[in-house]
């Protein structure tokens, strides 16, 4: 059950042109669902698929589509995450990049689905050059009569379009990705409302990562049993993992969800550096808690990581070697966090660059006994008490850099 579904054209040459993707099985998922199934069947189909959300939370695709209420008179909108701003991230880049019809096809079955007739694609202004191969794959899906009006003569309509963001970190949490859209300050918004009921200019709103939604079309074809059999019951399919720093082969491996740590480290990615010892692993993006080198022993699910008081995030592994210095992956962190915070929530904004400053303080040889507590206290003033969730993706590395390595910060204070 290790066969590939979302990487399946990664080594083919000009995987991203329609004809090659047609070769290739590509639009039979939009076929069977326009033709032989209704809105009703393909939710069912893909609430027993077990399909979590790709991004971040792990929320349940399914059932987010649910949430979307019916019979309004308000049109509704299809919003894809592909801001992609979480550092060590880059696997939606490979997706968008070697197999953009793979995602569109899963964004018309999600709009058939759910009564959308525009979808936009929400791509970080840095990926410019994927922004370009996107819309061309739009066009080339338009002229085949997969997008536009009456799709495979079904009667249905949909427009695609891809939208330009400005480079904001906080543009990948789902509210303040819809203030960009609508061209305000990318703020996030307080929740409820949730944007299945008042998202994208007020109205209805799916938003789903680029991951997430490029699954569906596998699902769609080989039925949510095959989906549930390739990963977990409760945590269905693959994971696109995207493996970065000491590490002989650093790149991205589509594996079952629940594949090892231990596993994609040393034998997917060929293991450390010659001469280099594992000391710590960040498994789901700089967002993360991080993991010793004894905890690496682990499933790669959501639910697995949680119980380790991790999460597997956005999937991507960030590997530390025994020569870097805790210190300076502290203040990376702290760095980003601090200059990427939208200033909305006060302690976000304050306590972010108190704990920067604390730890560049650290790093210049004039730290204090009191500076780990006060980095803590003031990463704990932040943990829950943001608008959004990015004040705890600041928050949660920074505690657990701390705890966990705090004797070596000591020593490092010391000498």
């Amino acid at each position: 059950m290790n066969e590939k579904i979302l990487s399946k054209l990664f080594d083919v040459e000009q995987a991203h042109k329609i004809d090659v993707y047609l070769e290739k099985k590509g639009y039979q998922a939009v076929r069977k669902a326009v033709e032989k199934m209704t809105p009703e069947l393909i939710l069912e189909e893909v609430k027993n698929a077990s399909l979590r959300g790709r991004g971040g939370a792990g929320f349940p695709a399914g059932v987010k589509w649910g949430f979307v209420p019916k019979g309004v008179d308000k049109p509704k909108y299809l919003c894809v995450n592909a801001d992609e701003g979480e550092p060590g991230t880059f696997k939606d880049k490979y997706i968008m990049s070697y197999n953009p019809h793979l995602l569109i096809e899963g964004i018309i079955i999600t709009s058939y689905c759910v009564g959308i007739h525009k979808a936009y694609i929400y791509i970080r202004g840095e990926y410019e050059n994927i922004a370009l191969r996107l819309e061309e794959a739009i066009a080339e899906a338009e002229d085949k009569g997969y997008l536009g009006k009456n799709i495979l003569n079904s009667g249905f309509d949909l427009d695609l379009f891809v939208h330009r963001g400005a480079g904001a970190y906080v543009c990948g949490e789902e509210t303040a990705l819809l203030e960009s859209l609508e061209g305000k300050r990318g703020n996030p918004r307080l929740k409820p409302p949730f944007p299945a009921s008042i998202g994208l200019f007020n109205c209805p709103t799916v938003i789903n990562n680029v991951e997430t939604l490029s699954n569906v079309p596998s699902i769609i074809l080989n039925g949510a049993d095959w989906f549930c059999q390739v990963g977990l019951p409760k945590d269905g399919g693959t994971r696109i993992f995207g493996v970065s720093g000491m590490v002989k082969k650093p790149g991205v491996y589509e594996l079952p969800i629940g594949s090892s740590l231990k596993e994609i480290i040393f034998d997917h990615a060929g293991g450390m550096k010659e001469g280099k010892e594992l000391k710590a692993v960040i498994p789901g993006g700089m967002s993360a808690p991080v993991l010793t080198a004894d905890e690496i022993d682990i499933k790669m699910d959501f639910d697995s990581l949680v119980e380790a008081k991790s999460m597997l995030g956005s999937a991507a592994i960030i590997v530390i070697d025994t020569d870097t210095s805790m210190i300076d992956v502290l203040r990376l962190v702290t760095k980003f966090y601090a200059h990427e915070s939208c200033g909305q929530c006060t302690p976000c904004r304050i306590g972010n660059n108190w704990i920067r400053k604390t730890v560049n303080r650290i790093a210049s040889g004039e730290g204090r006994k009191e500076d780990l507590d006060n980095i803590i206290r003031l990463a704990n003033n932040i943990l829950g008490k943001t608008l959004c969730p990015l004040g705890d993706a600041a928050a949660m590395p920074i505690i657990s850099i701390v705890q966990k390595f705090r004797q070596e910060l000591e020593s490092y204070m010391r000498n």
